[in-house]
Formats: C-alpha cells, structure tokens, sequence
C-alpha cells in the first residue's frame, strides 16, 4: 500500500505540473515577468509535448486509448489544435510515454520532459547564451522543425522545438482531435 500512495503522489505531482504547462500552452502570458513582450522573437509559444516515464508505454497507450480515447500510435499520440492568429492553421502537442530507463531525458533524473514550441530558434539561441543557460547540444534541423535540448535551473531537460507543422501534419499517425 505505502508503494501505491508513493506512486498516486508521483502521478499527482506530474499531473499538476503538466496542467501547469498547458494552462500557459491554452495563451497565458504575463511578458513582463520576463522582461520579453509577446511582439518579441525567440520565445515559447506553447506546448509541444509532454513526455514521461512509464513501466510499460505500450499498456499505458493502450489504456489511455480505451479509456480515454485517445487515438494512439507507436509513440502515443498527437493533439490536434488550431492556431489562435489564425485558425485555419494546425498545431500540435505530442503525449509519449517512454520506457522507464530511458536515457532520453539525462542528464535530468526527473521522469518527465517537456517539449515547448518556439517562434525562432535562432533568436532563441541568442538570448539564451547571452543569459549563460545550460546548452546541452546544437540545433538540429528537420523537415518538420528545429530542435534544441537545455536545463532549466531546477535540473530539468527541455526540449525545444521551431515547428514546421505543414510537414508534421504529413507525418502524424495518432493523432487526437
């Protein structure tokens, strides 16, 4: 039993945190905590995926597929949205559970990674040395965006990602509207 409240509390406080990132995903920005106004470039403009640590990905994926319906693939899945400046664009936000000894997320021993999208990398990358964040590798580009892996203070890994959702749109399997 003692396990059990261990791990409703483990999942309790990923839940929170998660909810946390997708309240600011849904267009809560404050800019001036930051010192960057939402006119600048080089900054988050939301969630492109939560990913996380699981026993077992593939019964999860299929529990949450028949409980919850989520439309599921080999990685879990995508949710559909549309872009507040203008909606007949899509966006995307990948859920993925990863297999619980991942080295995906080291150096982080947390169990879960978020990925943000960003408006422009490179702008991104600029403010970020100047500030002296951790840097884990260099911008790697793809058909479908730019990504980039850093630390947080807390010692948490961050994935970010410049998007090009036209061409992720061609690649998405599971995909949950």
């Amino acid at each position: 039993m003692k396990h059990l409240d261990l791990l409703k509390r483990k999942w309790y406080s990923m839940l929170v945190t998660v909810l946390i990132f997708l309240f600011y995903a849904m267009g809560y920005r404050s800019g001036s905590a930051s010192g960057v106004s939402a006119a600048d470039r080089g900054r988050i403009t939301g969630i492109g995926g939560v990913f996380f640590k699981s026993a077992d990905p593939r019964v999860l994926r299929g529990w949450y597929a028949v409980t919850l319906g989520v439309d599921t693939d080999q990685y879990g899945t995508n949710f559909e949205w549309r872009q507040a400046a203008d909606s007949t664009l899509k966006g995307f936000t990948q859920w993925s559970p990863f297999q619980a000894g991942t080295k995906y997320f080291a150096p982080s021993t947390k169990d879960f990674m978020v990925n943000y999208r960003v408006d422009d990398m490179d702008e991104l990358v600029v403010r970020m040395r100047r500030l002296n964040v951790t840097i884990l590798d260099t911008v790697e580009t793809f058909d479908y965006g730019k990504f980039l892996h850093i630390m947080d203070p807390e010692g948490n890994k961050i994935e970010l990602w410049e998007p090009v959702d036209e061409i992720y749109d061609g690649m998405v399997e599971g995909r949950t509207r």
